[in-house]
């Protein structure tokens, strides 16, 4: 019998919303490593319109800024993750670690009260 394949995810919870979560923190790399909005979401094959609210919920959460943009047009535009962004960033990947190693011994087992197929499309 196979056992179906969990995993944790870690989401900080800021009103009514998420300052961050593993989405968010992965397009936050992502911009960090193309220095470009549109190219991260590239690179997670995500819509830039997704990236873009995920930036500005991040952005309107955190005391300051975690990206900063450029306009585009003929000198090009982009993005840069802010000083501050880094720090949100390492500081969340720290938290997630953590968290996935605090679990890890406990795991296997919760996983078999899984059932062995994960229900079809997206549950609620």
């Amino acid at each position: 019998m196979a056992i179906a394949k969990a995993r944790l995810r870690l989401r900080v919870q800021y009103g009514s919303g998420f300052a961050i979560g593993s989405g968010k923190a992965d397009i936050l790399q992502a911009v960090a490593e193309t220095g470009s909005i549109s190219a991260g979401a590239r690179s997670l094959t995500m819509s830039y319109r997704r990236a873009w609210l995920l930036i500005d919920a991040m952005n309107q959460c955190f005391r300051e800024p975690v990206v900063d943009t450029a306009t585009g047009g003929k000198g090009g535009g982009g993005a840069q993750i802010t000083p501050f962004g880094r720090l949100v960033l390492k500081g969340f990947r720290v938290m997630e670690s953590r968290a996935l190693a605090s679990i890890s011994k406990e795991m296997p087992a919760f996983s078999k009260l899984l059932r062995t197929t994960p229900p079809a499309g997206k549950i609620y």
